[in-house]
């Protein structure tokens, strides 16, 4: 499954903790017990967005969150950030990893691209490469040539 992850604050810090707060959840909701809301399985109520930097350039907010509760992800899974500095990669990387970790045997990478050619070249790569996990991908535009 192809995430898109949208409308974070450009600061880093700021970044993360919107992502750890708002995006992850929906991702990976509590399991019983954990989170502050015991009763009914336990975990935190889910956030939704709530102002327009939680939407795509469409207007529709990221795809994790549309359609109401988190649901557990069944599948593996590829979030694409959109690019930035180097000054969000630590968070980016620790976030996939710990994805990784909490969904095994699910398969969790993530991507900085804007490339959908790029995109669609590692997500097919992927299909075919069952022992990658746990990766954080800065991409390069396809055929672009570096010095």
């Amino acid at each position: 499954m192809l995430l898109r992850i949208v409308g974070l604050p450009e600061v880093a810090l700021a970044a993360a903790a919107d992502f750890h707060a708002r995006v992850l959840p929906q991702i990976n909701p509590p399991r019983n017990g954990e989170g502050d809301h015991p009763e009914d399985g336990g975990g935190a109520q889910a956030v939704y967005p709530s102002s327009e930097t939680s939407r795509d350039a469409e207007g529709a907010p990221p795809p994790s969150l549309r359609d109401g509760p988190p649901h557990p992800v069944r599948e593996d899974l590829l979030l694409v950030f959109p690019p930035t500095d180097q000054s969000h990669r630590a968070w980016r990387l620790a976030a996939v990893q710990g994805l990784a970790r909490e969904l095994a045997p699910l398969r969790v990478n993530a991507l900085e691209s804007a490339d959908e050619a790029a995109i669609s070249a590692i997500e097919a790569y992927l299909a075919t490469a069952p022992g990658v996990t746990g990766q954080y991908l800065p991409l390069d535009a396809v055929g672009a040539t570096g010095a």
